[in-house]
């Protein structure tokens, strides 16, 4: 289990280079995204070579699971975002499903999912990379996400059938809308490609809010969860101290 830094998230007011040897001085080796279309990838290739460190995930772009008429715009954004992670050394992708359609029931809805993500299996295979699937708390961050249980997602990517298609567990979302995280994890731990942690309420410092991060992140070690844990807070405090905190709770 290794910690990765959302740069978009921890280091929102800096520039590439400055976050990035930001997360070095800081004691860590992986770092992640969200979009990669504006951000100078030339640079942080160059940056990441210069400081050794890894990208542990990012999102991939264009269509919407949700809506089938925008399937193939998904898969276009996924083969050019593809090529981006090979370019980046990185072996795991996001995915968010969107936004419910009002017009379409539900389970047509959650059907498009499946299927869309059954469409990307191919590029998948092919180039060895993961592509995780992110439930979003629809409470509090995002109204109107389709995906909000953890319990859907899983059974999302179990009728999609690949082991290049996993869950995004994100931590802080799934308190929002579930709770019960570590009986979950531990229950579907060979299923989840990637996690997010933020402290609940407020998404801000691990440290801070009603989640015991040391205790989660010794079960999931324990357990043998051998993926990234993805840093992905607002920081209430310097950004420094923040990360050294968060550090310590890994090494419990």
């Amino acid at each position: 289990m290794k910690p990765s830094i959302c740069i978009d998230s921890v280091c929102r007011d800096m520039e590439l280079t400055e976050a990035l040897s930001l997360v070095k001085s800081s004691g860590y080796d992986a770092f992640e995204f969200w979009n990669w279309s504006n951000k100078d990838i030339q640079l942080m290739e160059n940056a990441m070579k210069r400081l050794g460190l890894s990208v542990a995930t990012f999102c991939t772009q264009g269509g919407s699971l949700v809506d089938s008429e925008t399937h193939q715009a998904f898969l276009d954004g996924l083969s050019e975002t593809v090529k981006v992670a090979q370019r980046l050394g990185c072996g795991t992708l996001i995915v968010t499903a969107g936004n419910e359609l009002p017009e379409v029931s539900r389970e047509a809805q959650i059907e498009n999912i499946v299927i869309g993500l059954r469409s990307a299996v191919p590029i998948l295979e092919a180039t060895g990379i993961t592509l995780t699937l992110e439930p979003l708390n629809t409470a509090v961050d995002h109204p109107g996400y389709i995906l909000a249980r953890s319990d859907e997602a899983f059974d999302i990517i179990d009728q999609v059938g690949s082991e290049h298609v996993k869950v995004l567990y994100d931590i802080y979302h799934q308190q929002i809308t579930e709770g019960n995280l570590m009986a979950t994890m531990l229950g579907r731990l060979s299923s989840i490609g990637h996690t997010h942690a933020a402290g609940c309420p407020g998404r801000h410092e691990l440290h801070t809010g009603e989640i015991h991060y040391a205790n989660v992140f010794h079960a999931l070690q324990s357990a043998g969860y051998a993926h990234y844990v993805g840093l992905e807070y607002f920081p209430s405090q310097d950004v420094v101290s923040g990360l050294e905190k968060t550090r310590e709770l890994f090494n419990r």
